[in-house]
């Protein structure tokens, strides 16, 4: 008998207008890394960091691009939890990443901030208040 299949990671995936200056943002403004595009031009990277993973893929039309914001009031398009959100949020400051909102403790017990990225993704990164 064997156990049955689990669910091992996730990647959420953000259409973006220019793929290859997404990637750098994120590579240098949150820490992320990358191996190598796909397409030529190129269309599509997977970014990754401590064991997240970020999917990029750049969009045929910019019209498509719509952050979750300007769809649903505060809504991000990821939300990553992490070990020590004040070292994280320091960290973003050093490297010059675009602060949507400044850490902060949320009455659903989480410290949070959130940042966006190029394509105005806006993207949270909290950790639980126990």
């Amino acid at each position: 008998m064997h156990s049955p299949a689990r669910l091992t990671a996730s990647a959420p995936v953000l259409l973006v207008k220019d793929v290859v200056a997404a990637a750098d943002f994120y590579r240098d403004t949150m820490g992320f890394h990358y191996e190598r595009f796909w397409g030529e031009p190129p269309t599509f990277v997977i970014l990754h960091r401590d064991g997240m993973y970020v999917m990029l893929r750049q969009a045929e039309d910019p019209k498509h691009v719509v952050p979750h914001w300007t769809v649903a009031d505060k809504l991000w398009n990821i939300y990553f939890w992490v070990s020590d959100v004040d070292a994280l949020h320091a960290e973003f400051v050093s490297r010059g990443a675009v602060i949507d909102y400044g850490l902060c403790d949320q009455p659903y017990g989480c410290r949070e901030f959130g940042t966006q990225d190029l394509d105005g993704h806006d993207i949270g990164f909290g950790q639980t208040m126990d």
